[in-house]
């Protein structure tokens, strides 16, 4: 299923950032994808193979940090349903890829050295926390919506 966001769509949305049509730097597009993952219940940050990673209650990843890890870019992976990577990297391949070791499991690979669609990439975000939550705080996520 395409994710909900509308991936041409503005780039600017909570949390704040660096303005329209700029690509934030890296620790700016950091602290950025950190506000959006630990805004869900019981995510936990910490680092994995040596970048910052986001955990749904403490167990599974479902999104990491990428600065520079395999290539030279700044990216965000995240967990996706099926079908979903592939189709976003066909129709956007200047904003997403398929990450090494995570790609083959579905993974997306979100570059974040270019202008952004931050609420495109929290939603992504979103259906990743939902595919690796456990169940209660899938339902404390959807008692707070």
């Amino acid at each position: 299923m395409p994710p909900t966001g509308q991936p041409d769509g503005p780039s600017d949305g909570p949390p704040a950032g660096p303005s329209d049509g700029a690509a934030p730097g890296p620790p700016a597009a950091l602290e950025r994808l950190r506000a959006l993952c630990l805004a869900l219940p019981g995510c936990e940050e910490r680092v994995s193979h040596g970048e910052p990673s986001w955990f749904a209650g403490g167990r599974r990843m479902f999104a990491t940090f990428a600065d520079h890890h395999h290539d030279d870019r700044t990216a965000c992976w995240t967990a996706a349903p099926a079908g979903v990577q592939e189709h976003l990297v066909v129709t956007g391949p200047e904003r997403f890829f398929r990450p090494p070791y995570y790609g083959g499991r579905g993974w997306v690979g979100v570059y974040l050295d270019r202008p952004v669609d931050w609420p495109h990439l929290a939603d992504l975000l979103l259906e990743a926390y939902r595919l690796t939550a456990p169940a209660r705080l899938r339902a404390a996520l959807d008692e707070d919506v």
